[in-house]
């Protein structure tokens, strides 16, 4: 266990020091997420929109785990890229642990990720958002489950493909119609009753409920707790098929 958290350090401090290298891209990845809060924000501040807490307590949820969803799903995109580098073959002769392969990747991510989640809060706050310290920290805990838990299933799928060509449209059939369904931008109570029954089935329904019950300072409801177990078993199943992908693949 030791020498695979040590592996783990090291893929992390590795692929961390190349993030950090690219500032423009940390900054660039938050600029989709600060368009919809300047632009679809406002439009939001006087419609009824049938729940609890402010115009911004249901959006800026919403961004957050757009944030990773979008961002960790195209994660796999660096295994293509180091696929036809070499990198990976290389890494096939090492000790490194299989697990340490991947965790260090996807916590890289997550870091990544909740940086930019808090550069979205803080602008969110200067055009108005209120919302508990507590509520707020939790939701940089989903975003950061959310990431690790897309970012391993993106990881095992791009050892999977030869191309950038077969990896993108697989990513974006899967991803834009869980942003629809999800009700990341406005809550799915507002739809048709079939379409609010439809987005249960989508996982990610229940981290953006949960999220939304944290900025507005309710920490034990229902959709609290169905987020939380959601989230926590989906990130448990992610890393539990990526390690298997790269044991077998021998990244």
């Amino acid at each position: 266990m030791d020498a695979t958290l040590q592996d783990t350090a090291l893929i992390y401090g590795r692929y961390l020091r190349q993030s950090l290298r690219s500032r423009f891209a940390l900054l660039f990845g938050v600029l989709m997420p600060l368009l919809y809060l300047l632009f679809f924000g406002p439009l939001l501040t006087h419609l009824p929109l049938g729940v609890r807490g402010s115009s911004w307590q249901v959006l800026v949820p919403g961004l957050l785990l757009q944030l990773g969803l979008f961002g960790a799903s195209f994660a796999g995109f660096m295994i293509i890229v180091e696929k036809g580098q070499g990198v990976v073959e290389r890494m096939r002769v090492t000790p490194v642990s299989r697990l340490a392969l991947l965790l260090g990747r996807v916590l890289r991510d997550a870091t990544v990720f909740v940086f930019q989640a808090v550069l979205l809060v803080l602008a969110a706050t200067v055009m108005g958002l209120r919302a508990p310290l507590a509520g707020v920290l939790i939701g940089f805990v989903f975003v950061a489950l959310l990431t690790i838990s897309l970012a391993s299933l993106s990881y095992a799928l791009a050892m999977n493909v030869r191309t950038p060509q077969e990896f993108g449209p697989v990513i974006n059939a899967l991803t834009m119609p869980a942003m629809l369904l999800s009700g990341l931008m406005l809550p799915m109570t507002l739809g048709p009753k079939w379409l609010d029954v439809l987005s249960h089935f989508t996982p990610f329904r229940y981290l953006v409920d949960a999220v939304r019950d944290a900025y507005v300072g309710s920490y034990g409801t229902a959709h609290m707790l169905y987020g939380t177990l959601v989230a926590v078993g989906f990130t448990a199943l992610s890393v539990l098929v990526g390690t298997r992908v790269f044991r077998t693949a021998g990244a």
